[in-house]
C-alpha cells in the first residue's frame, strides 16, 4: 500500500489488490483504513465510498466503459482501467464531487503511475461520459432498458438464477437492496451489560443509535468514525451481526449447561452469541480450518472476555472420533456462495461463478456428512448459510432430511429487500433417539 498522502492514490492501490490480485475486498479496506487512520474522518468516508461504490457499480461501469471507450476493458493496461472504473463511479453516482475534479484527478493519478501517455485517452473517455451522464443514467435506471443484469449491475447467470427462483419482482427488489446504504447492526451482549448502557455509552461517543425491529438483542448503528475507538466495542457489550445471523442464533438457544459444537465458526459471532447465552454455563466450542480463521475468532473472545468459550484448529471435513455424539448443539453454519451478503462484500458477484456454486453445493453435504454424527440423540443441528440459492439451502436441507436420522422442527429464509436484512437461511433438525 502507498504510503503517499492521497485519498484516490490509496484507492487506486486498495481497488488494484481487490480487481487485479483477487484480494478480499473487507480485507483489505480494512487493513488499509486500520495503517492510515491519522486520515480525517471524510478523507476515510471518501476511500470506503469509492472503494465500495466501484465494486458496487463495477458491472455497470464497465458496461459503460466499454460502450465509450474505443479500447475494451479487458484490453486496457490494469491501472488505467482501475482509475477508469473508480473515476466513473464519482462522476456517475457522487453529486458532491464536481465532474471537473473526478476527471482531473483521474489524469493526475495516471500521471503519477508513470502512464502520462495514455493521460489524453483517460481524459477524453471521462469527460465524454460525463457529458452524457444524464441521458446516460435515466436511460440505465429506466424498467424497460434491456439490460436488467446491467442495470443491477449483477453478473447476467445471477440475475437469471434468482429471477427464476424468487420471481422477477423479488429478485430486482433484492438487487436493488444491495444498492441502500444501510447502519451497522450489532449484537448486545446482554450478559456483560444491558442494552440500556450499551445505548448510553454508544450515544456519548456521538453514535447514532436505533433498536432493530427484527430482534431485541440487536442495534443498528451510525455516525461513527471507526468500530474500535467506541467504548461498548473494546468492552466487548456489542459484537458486529446482521440481524438475520441473529435471529438463526435465537432459532436454537441453548440451554443452561450445554455443549455447543460450532464446526465452522469464524469470525465467531454465532459462537459468542451462543456464550452469552448460556451466561458463563456450558462450554461453547468453535473450530474452523486454519490457525489464522481460529486467531479472527480468539480476538473476539479476549475482546468479549467470555471464560465459556474455546477454540480449535480442525477441518470440518476431517472425522473427529471423539467429538461423536456429545453436542447438545451443533453449529454448521457453512462455506457457501454468499449471495445473501452481496451489499456488505460486493466483489463476491465479480468472483462467484455458476461453477463454483456447484462445488459448494458438494462441499457442504460433505462437512454435513461428517458432523452430523457430532449430535447426541436428542440433540440439535443448526444448519445455516448466509446465501440465497436454492440448492444450497432448501435443497441441501432435504437431502440432509432424506439420509440422516434427524427431523426438521423449523426452517427461516430471509431475503434482501423483503425482511430489511441481509440475505440467510437456517434449517433446525433434531436428532432421532
Amino acid at each position: 500500500m502507498t504510503e503517499r498522502g492521497s485519498s484516490r492514490e490509496l484507492i487506486l492501490d486498495i481497488l488494484t489488490e481487490i480487481l487485479e490480485k483477487g484480494a478480499y475486498s473487507h480485507v483489505v479496506l480494512g487493513q488499509a483504513l486500520g495503517k492510515y487512520q491519522y486520515l480525517s474522518k471524510a478523507d476515510r468516508g471518501l476511500i470506503t465510498r469509492v472503494t465500495e461504490g466501484t465494486l458496487e457499480y463495477l458491472i455497470q461501469i464497465d458496461w459503460i466503459l466499454n460502450r465509450y471507450s474505443a479500447m475494451k476493458v479487458e484490453k486496457m493496461k490494469p491501472v488505467i482501467r482501475t482509475i477508469l472504473r473508480m473515476s466513473l463511479y464519482q462522476i456517475l453516482y457522487m453529486d458532491r464531487i464536481p465532474d471537473s475534479a473526478a476527471c482531473n484527478e483521474g489524469v493526475k493519478l495516471a500521471e503519477r503511475r508513470k502512464l502520462s501517455g495514455l493521460k489524453g485517452f483517460v481524459n477524453g473517455v471521462l469527460r465524454k461520459v460525463s457529458r452524457e451522464k444524464e441521458g446516460l443514467l435515466k436511460e440505465l435506471s429506466s424498467p424497460d432498458f434491456p439490460r436488467p443484469d446491467i442495470r443491477f449491475s449483477v453478473p447476467g447467470w445471477l440475475y437469471r438464477l434468482w429471477a427464476d427462483e424468487l420471481g422477477k419482482e423479488q429478485a430486482e427488489k433484492g438487487f436493488a437492496a444491495f444498492f441502500q446504504a444501510s447502519p451497522t447492526t450489532v449484537r448486545c451482549n446482554l450478559s456483560l451489560a444491558s442494552k440500556e448502557e450499551i445505548t448510553e455509552s454508544l450515544k456519548a461517543q456521538g453514535v447514532s443509535v436505533l433498536e432493530s425491529p427484527l430482534s431485541g438483542k440487536a442495534l443498528m448503528i451510525s455516525g461513527y468514525d471507526y468500530l474500535e475507538g467506541l467504548d461498548a466495542f473494546s468492552k466487548g457489550w456489542i459484537q458486529v451481526q446482521d440481524a438475520s445471523s441473529i435471529l438463526s442464533g435465537e432459532a436454537v438457544p441453548p440451554p443452561l449447561g450445554a455443549y455447543v459444537l460450532d464446526i465452522c465458526a469464524a469470525p465467531g459471532g454465532k459462537s459468542l452469541h451462543m456464550a452469552d447465552m448460556l451466561k458463563g454455563t456450558g462450554m461453547v466450542e468453535a473450530r474452523d480450518i486454519s490457525m489464522a480463521k481460529i486467531q479472527l475468532i480468539e480476538e473476539n473472545i479476549r475482546r468479549t472476555g467470555f471464560s465459556n468459550i474455546r477454540t480449535k484448529v480442525w477441518d470440518g471435513r476431517v472425522p473427529d472420533p471423539e467429538a461423536v455424539g456429545q453436542a447438545d448443539i451443533l453449529l454448521a453454519d457453512l462455506p457457501c456462495s454468499g449471495l445473501g451478503i452481496i451489499g456488505k462484500k460486493p466483489d463476491i458477484k465479480l468472483q462467484m461463478t455458476q461453477e463454483k456454486l456447484e462445488s459448494l453445493v458438494k462441499l457442504q453435504r460433505e462437512i454435513l456428512s461428517v458432523a452430523w454424527q457430532y449430535v447426541k440423540p436428542g440433540g440439535v443441528l443448526s444448519y445455516s448459510t448466509c446465501t440465497v440459492h436454492r440448492a444450497e439451502n432448501q435443497g441441501n436441507a432435504a437431502w440432509f432430511q432424506e439420509n440422516y436420522p434427524f427431523v426438521q422442527e423449523k426452517q427461516l429464509e430471509f431475503l434482501p429487500g423483503r425482511d430489511g436484512c441481509d440475505g440467510f437461511f437456517v434449517a433446525v433438525f433434531r436428532r432421532e433417539q
